[in-house]
């Protein structure tokens, strides 16, 4: 959790995973879009945020990758570090929403992102992916999920947990089946 958060819950529920392979943050990144899946066809409506946590070079950008992916999101997914914000409007089945992934590494004003207009992502269906949400200093809305990523000894190692702080956040994650 960055130092400006507090859990709106004690979480209640929690999801860890150690990844030898990138194949299998892949797997786990897929396993947790079919969860939000689940979440977001009861919530059509509703808006999920999650933070991204993790050293430079821990996997942030690869799990979103294979997340946005495993929504449904066909074409290629890239690196928002220049552009601070990459859209994804996903349609599949009934669902229509949109993940917008997030990277503030460049940023160096905590206000930064809301003078670019980006607050107003914050308030359609969908979900917010935000790497790096402690370069915003408290500016962002309250998150749901914290995934949280460690390197390991090799290059594709990781660890990652996946916390609930909300109750939303809690009910997106409760499904999360990586068999």
């Amino acid at each position: 959790m960055t130092g400006n958060q507090t859990p709106q819950i004690t979480p209640k529920a929690s999801f860890k995973q150690y990844c030898r392979q990138e194949s299998e943050t892949a797997k786990l990144a897929k396993a947790f879009a079919v969860s939000l899946e689940q979440w977001i066809s009861q919530n059509p409506h509703a808006h999920l945020n999650i933070s991204l946590e993790g050293d430079l070079g821990a996997g942030k950008t690869t799990f979103a990758r294979y997340l946005i992916q495993g929504m449904g999101h066909e074409g290629r997914v890239k690196s928002p570090t220049y552009t601070l914000c990459e859209p994804y409007p996903i349609q599949k089945n009934h669902l229509s929403f949109t993940a917008h992934h997030f990277d503030l590494y460049r940023m160096r004003d905590p206000l930064e992102w809301q003078e670019a207009g980006f607050a107003e992502h914050f308030d359609v269906p969908g979900l917010c992916l935000i790497e790096w949400p402690e370069k915003a200093e408290g500016t962002l809305p309250p998150f749901d999920i914290q995934i949280q990523l460690q390197a390991g000894a090799d290059e594709n190692e990781r660890s990652i947990t996946i916390n609930a702080l909300s109750e939303a956040g809690k009910t997106a994650i409760d499904s999360i089946d990586i068999n």
